[in-house]
């Protein structure tokens, strides 16, 4: 799907969310417009964030969730054109649950408009840790993040990670002693119910430039609700 095609659909779906000017730095972007997601595709552009914000409705089937289904965790394929009554037959029947499906099916549309899918891995998790608590790069093409409750993911501009230090060249260290980054201040991090776009190494001509990022810290006692998609 070219760019254009898709900034109109990406438009035509999430009309209610006004445009405002893009915000730039390096390999990041950030934006509350839907169009910032097609930025994903300029090749210096590796991480892209939608800014949002979160209704109540939503935030109380959240809260719902993680009181009554500490544990739940959903793995799926979806066709994007059937993924209203899927989600919904898939995800435990609480208060405001269509609020909550509808914004999740809101999301898959955007993503498979986005890249053209007939098909979309998703993952709803509620994690009580860091599923991947280390920077990192993935393998794969793009996957998008979405944290519905709890800390959102962190990340690293390219010019202020060491990418010697990734997997075994931290020597065994943790993330503030290999020196993967010089200052803790460095650290950036995507808010709850921000939506992000990750480009992995599987992107094409991508390969070892894809976003550093890891999974935050839960704090105790606390768990975190994400939704992640990824090409089928």
């Amino acid at each position: 799907m070219k760019k254009r095609a898709m900034v109109s659909t990406l438009e035509q779906v999430t009309s209610q969310v006004n445009f405002v000017d893009i915000q730039s730095k390096e390999n990041g972007i950030t934006g509350k417009s839907p169009e910032v997601m097609t930025k994903i595709y300029d090749d210096q552009v590796n991480l892209v964030v939608l800014q949002r914000s979160q209704s109540k409705k939503v935030d109380n089937y959240c809260r719902e969730l993680l009181e009554g289904h500490p544990n739940f965790n959903l793995r799926t394929v979806i066709n994007p054109e059937k993924c209203l009554q899927s989600i919904t037959s898939s995800l435990p029947q609480l208060t405001d649950q269509s609020a909550f499906v509808e914004d999740l099916v809101l999301l898959m549309e955007m993503y498979s408009y986005l890249f053209d899918l007939d098909e979309v891995g998703l993952r709803l998790q509620v994690l009580d840790r860091a599923m991947c608590p280390r920077f990192h790069i993935d393998r794969l093409g793009c996957r998008l993040v979405c944290t519905y409750s709890g800390p959102g993911t962190q990340w690293l501009y390219n010019s202020d990670v060491d990418r010697s230090k990734l997997g075994t060249g931290n020597m065994g260290l943790g993330d503030d002693k290999s020196g993967i980054y010089t200052d803790p201040a460095n650290i950036q991090q995507v808010k709850q119910s921000d939506v992000v776009l990750l480009k992995g190494d599987g992107w094409f001509n991508n390969e070892g430039s894809g976003i550093v990022h890891r999974s935050p810290a839960v704090p105790k006692n606390d768990r975190r609700i994400v939704v992640t998609m990824d090409f089928a």
